[in-house]
């Protein structure tokens, strides 16, 4: 394991990259999505057929009942719990725990800690429907293990991710895209993923400035970046909302703007998945776009090289 800790660069260059999705002014913003959804064509070869890949056009995300085995589910279970309860994976700054019981939340850059999970991200099943989706070579943006444990683990509230790693990390276009396999079984009790189908389609600018370090209470509880309820309203009276359940084993890949969240968790049940973001190397970070400095790199990657 690395134990080299990671701290927020101060941005220093302005960003000259056009800012095609305005965020954390003065007001809230709904703007159509000026990117493709699909980036890859359709023929491409890749895992994912040309029904999949109209659907994830369509709505935004793409289901799979069984993209790891029972087996290989029990590999990375163990490898989480192994990870979550090493003190020194604990005493790590890419470790983020719940603030009221103090348990491990999240693990972040789990794919540098672990080469396990390192393994996952390379597997054609995974990286394969990236590249496939965005229509290039890929590099890991983010990864995390999620820890939702029974009786309270708080959930993630409404959000685009995209808002955030375009305001607070530099992604110039909407061209990520998300996996969230479920190592446990997501019951619709258990604080599962809650997706806006077609969502993605229309960006949603917050309002209000981001702090520094805002990455230090916003990974345990949203404050900036968070939609209002009239804009949610909004959104969820359009497109409606789709919670996932599957087995252990099962996998939700999402588009980076698809408005998303999920409740806390207060059934005896637990709920933990690995979350891998991938980016395309052709849309690469630059400064953030509304934040006084770039997050940590163990969030926000500045490492380019593609999975290979």
């Amino acid at each position: 394991m690395t134990t080299t800790t990671s701290t927020t660069t101060t941005s220093t260059t302005p960003t000259t990259v056009p800012d095609l999705y305005p965020t954390r002014g003065t007001s809230e913003v709904l703007i159509p999505r000026q990117d493709p959804v699909v980036w890859g064509a359709p023929d491409a070869p890749g895992p994912i057929d040309t029904a999949g890949l109209q659907s994830f056009e369509r709505d935004g995300f793409l289901a799979i009942d069984e993209l790891i085995s029972e087996d290989e589910v029990a590999v990375y279970r163990q490898e989480l719990e192994r990870l979550i309860a090493d003190p020194a994976i604990r005493a790590d700054e890419r470790s983020i725990v719940e603030p009221k019981s103090n348990e491990i939340r999240s693990v972040f850059e789990v794919h540098r800690i672990s080469e396990v999970f390192a393994n996952l991200v390379r597997d054609e099943r995974v990286v394969g429907r990236a590249r496939q989706i965005l229509g290039s070579d890929v590099y890991v943006h983010q990864s995390r293990i999620n820890v939702k444990p029974g009786f309270g683990a708080s959930g993630f509230y409404w959000h685009s991710d995209f808002e955030t790693w375009h305001a607070e990390d530099g992604l110039p276009n909407m061209r990520t895209v998300s996996v969230s396999i479920a190592l446990t079984e997501n019951h619709d009790t258990n604080g599962g993923l809650m997706i806006m189908p077609g969502s993605h389609k229309t960006f949603l600018g917050c309002a209000g400035a981001t702090p520094k370090d805002n990455y230090k209470k916003s990974l345990q509880m949203q404050d900036a970046g968070t939609p209002s309820d009239e804009a949610l309203t909004k959104l969820a009276s359009e497109y409606g909302i789709r919670l996932f359940t599957g087995k252990a084993g099962s996998a939700t890949w999402f588009d980076c703007n698809a408005m998303h969240g999920s409740g806390d968790n207060i059934t005896p049940f637990p709920r933990s998945n690995v979350f891998i973001v991938f980016n395309s190397v052709e849309n690469a970070a630059v400064e953030p776009f509304a934040a006084p400095v770039r997050r940590p790199e163990f969030i926000g990657a500045r490492d380019f090289t593609p999975v290979s």
